[in-house]
């Protein structure tokens, strides 16, 4: 399973309506994290998980749900996150 696939699975825990997931891992090369191992990353997600909440607290349990990938797989994660309400 690679890294994109083991996101995914994460983040399945969240029920998203909608997941996009971009790799900008090659836009990075030779940077710290990209020689590291980590890859760079867009997410939009969308799901009901986030109602009622702010973007701090939608990026935590973004987080939540990745873990220790977050420590090593992931140097860098750009987060669009929206409950469906707002689309």
């Amino acid at each position: 399973m690679n890294d994109m696939d083991k996101i995914r699975e994460r983040l399945a825990s969240l029920q998203p309506s909608r997941l996009e997931l971009i790799d900008d891992s090659h836009l990075h090369a030779g940077h710290a994290g990209a020689r590291s191992g980590g890859g760079h990353y867009r997410l939009t997600i969308v799901s009901t998980a986030f109602d009622g909440k702010n973007t701090l607290a939608r990026h935590r349990l973004v987080y939540d749900a990745l873990g220790e990938l977050m420590h090593k797989e992931i140097h860098a994660l750009a987060i669009q996150a929206s409950s469906p309400s707002e689309i």
